[in-house]
């Protein structure tokens, strides 16, 4: 049997299978960690256990060919970190999105129900990762991310972009002050909230959001995944579904992008 074979599997999205360039969306199958993070977590934020959590990030990037990638302190912000070299992960810097051109370094994005988008100009060599819930999307984290690309060289005409698994509309009820805040901001936001209740609440389209965000900031090709983190237990950690169980804590999925 090829070592590989003993790997996690990941889902690939067509857009980004380029020349140079290797990704997947992973998801909860595959890995080491038990109980309520059965069995890929890579969350070290999480209550599992480090030594577990590495070993499921190392089997990410053999499956990938990557000698590894790093991660970020996701705190929902619009910032964008360049990534020239790996560093350790207590060392992670604060930011929702890293970009780089430097081949070998993996740029991993942590999610349990927020969008997971990567990135790749194969062209010009350039990569990125963005963490995408929706204050980040509505702070600017996906053009932000854009535009560090393009400092680096990529032509967004040329970027490819594909939006990972993560909570599906039907799953997303949103209350009025939530639907409000888009609302004032552009009223064709409206398009992105349907179902209404008698409560006022509505169910947020977060893929769609992001989706157009990525095509307001001229990105070439754009591709939704269309899988529901929390609708789809055995196959993504969800944080929504967490919540509504009283569960004391989720595992967190991984989305991966190198050069290699």
């Amino acid at each position: 049997m090829n070592l590989t074979d003993t790997l996690p599997a990941a889902l690939e999205i067509s857009a980004l299978r380029l020349s140079g360039v290797r990704h997947g969306f992973f998801g909860r199958a595959g890995g080491r960690s038990h109980g309520i993070y059965t069995s890929n977590n890579f969350g070290f934020g999480s209550g599992d256990d480090r030594e577990t959590v590495a070993a499921n990030r190392a089997a990410c990037a053999a499956r990938l060919g990557l000698p590894g990638f790093v991660t970020v302190l996701q705190r929902h912000t619009p910032k964008v970190e360049r990534v020239t070299a790996p560093w350790p992960a207590e060392a992670a810097p604060v930011a929702d999105a890293m970009v780089t051109n430097v081949r070998g370094v993996g740029l991993g994005i942590l999610t349990a129900d927020c969008a997971p988008i990567l990135f790749a100009d194969a062209h010009a060599g350039v990569i990125g990762a963005a963490h995408a819930g929706w204050r980040g999307a509505f702070d600017g984290v996906i053009e932000a991310t854009v535009a560090a690309m393009t400092a680096l060289g990529a032509q967004r005409a040329d970027i490819a972009a594909a939006v990972g698994p993560c909570i599906g509309q039907t799953s997303y009820e949103v209350g009025p002050e939530f639907v409000a805040r888009f609302v004032e901001r552009d009223r064709n936001f409206t398009r992105y909230f349907a179902n209404p209740k008698p409560s006022g609440h509505r169910d947020f389209d977060l893929a769609g959001f992001v989706g157009d965000a990525l095509r307001a900031a001229n990105v070439g090709t754009v591709v939704l995944s269309g899988r529901d983190t929390c609708a789809e237990e055995d196959t993504y950690f969800s944080y929504r579904r967490t919540t509504l169980r009283k569960e004391p804590d989720y595992g967190r999925q991984i989305s991966v992008i190198g050069l290699v």
